[in-house]
């Protein structure tokens, strides 16, 4: 292992069909980084002309999820009544709280010629005493997120405070996440400030401080370690973390809770109709899995 990193995941990949998911939490040597209590990676790809993403409402109890996207786009509808549709560089962030329903779709216009799966899908947990908070939803334009940029370095921050640079997305826990692109031969300097902090190379090739970076790897790194991260022709990296939980979550499905009693109770409250609907999307719904995946995909 090198001074640098703490842990490295390799991630778990599904392949569906049309393109592939890359999963790096939660995994067995690795629960969470910071809030981040769930990361996949989907894409880069293009479906066949007609095609689509297509997943059908589903729950979330106790957890935010943030989705951003490299390209194409999705059509986000929840239990709230919102409808918005989110495009590269901006962001989607649910806070399902005491329970959430949504559902995500390509647009009619990404299907025509085949619709584009390119981006990140993280879930970030409640901190204790915010589990249960009312659900809520936030859409944040690519143009309100912060740039930093000296022309070899593009940094957009998602979330928290980065480079002297603050998001104004909701953060319910001490939240550090950004999307870096480096031009061939360009660096950046990576704080030390966060409690945990991690990285996973999306595309292209990089490495911290001359230790390179595998593909699609989860690297954590060593709190209170300055670092600097390179690429020697041209990379995109996320940046990810924050405060460190003192109690443990536990993930079944789409629920994410610091109770497994609460999971249980959300397991047959979707089982038995008791969550609230999505206009819009006809009764459609994803059932209860007797033995789930993580999340569900199309």
């Amino acid at each position: 292992m090198s001074d640098l990193f703490t842990l490295t995941i390799t991630p778990a990949t599904h392949d569906l069909g049309g393109f592939k998911v890359r999963r790096t939490l939660p995994s067995k040597p690795r629960t969470m980084v910071g809030p981040f209590i769930f990361v996949d990676q989907f894409g880069p790809a293009q479906l066949d002309p007609g095609q689509g993403m297509d997943v059908r409402p589903h729950p979330h109890i106790n957890l935010a999820t943030v989705t951003y996207l490299f390209g194409g786009a999705i059509d986000h509808r929840d239990s709230l009544g919102t409808f918005t549709t989110i495009e590269p560089g901006a962001v989607n962030l649910m806070t399902a709280g005491r329970g959430i329903v949504h559902s995500e779709r390509s647009p009619a216009s990404e299907r025509t010629g085949g619709a584009v799966m390119s981006g990140m899908q993280t879930w970030l947990a409640l901190p204790d005493g915010k589990e249960e908070i009312d659900p809520a939803f936030e859409h944040v334009p690519a143009g309100d997120l912060p740039i930093i940029n000296d022309g070899s370095v593009q940094a957009r921050v998602i979330m928290g405070s980065l480079w002297g640079r603050t998001a104004p997305t909701t953060c319910h826990a001490e939240t550090i996440y950004a999307d870096i692109q480096l031009q061939p031969g360009a660096s950046l300097p990576i704080d030390a400030g966060a409690d945990e902090r991690a990285v996973v190379v999306a595309l292209g090739d990089a490495s911290l401080d001359g230790e390179p970076l595998e593909l699609y790897t989860l690297y954590l790194l060593k709190p209170g370690v300055p670092m600097t991260l390179r690429s020697t022709s041209g990379a995109r990296v996320m940046l990810l973390g924050g405060e460190a939980f003192r109690t443990s979550r536990h993930v079944w499905w789409n629920f994410v809770s610091s109770s497994r009693d609460r999971i249980n109770q959300a397991k047959h409250d979707w089982k038995d109709g008791r969550f609230p609907h999505v206009p819009g999307e006809g009764g459609e719904f994803i059932p209860l899995p007797e033995v789930p995946l993580t999340v569900s995909y199309p």
